[in-house]
């Protein structure tokens, strides 16, 4: 047999493989669960972020007009509030025209 040529066993290229091809699926999975978690985050901000423009919108017709907005398609009107209604539904409840409105984001993606 010759010394300095190296016969290559299966096993030992089998033994070298699979860490890092586990290492290569650990990865994989870590920042799959990463990006994910950034992703919820995201939308948890911007449906935050949605709920108080309108409630800032409504304070800022309450200090115009004396009242608080009677809908929310009367603040899309007259204070240009919008967003991607496929995307969030807004529930907008006013009980006194005196008493600030009760907002509500709902994420409508699936």
């Amino acid at each position: 047999m010759n010394r300095f040529s190296q016969e290559r066993k299966p096993h030992r290229i089998l033994h070298r493989l699979v860490p890092s091809a586990m290492l290569t699926v650990a990865s994989v999975l870590f920042l799959w669960n990463v990006s994910s978690s950034v992703t919820e985050t995201t939308i948890r901000a911007q449906m935050e972020n949605l709920k108080q423009a309108i409630l800032r919108s409504a304070v800022h017709c309450y200090a115009v007009e004396g009242a608080y907005p009677p809908s929310l398609s009367y603040l899309e009107e007259h204070y240009g509030i919008s967003w991607n209604q496929e995307e969030y539904a807004v529930d907008y409840e006013i009980f006194s025209s005196n008493l600030p409105p009760t907002v509500t984001v709902i994420d409508l993606r699936p």
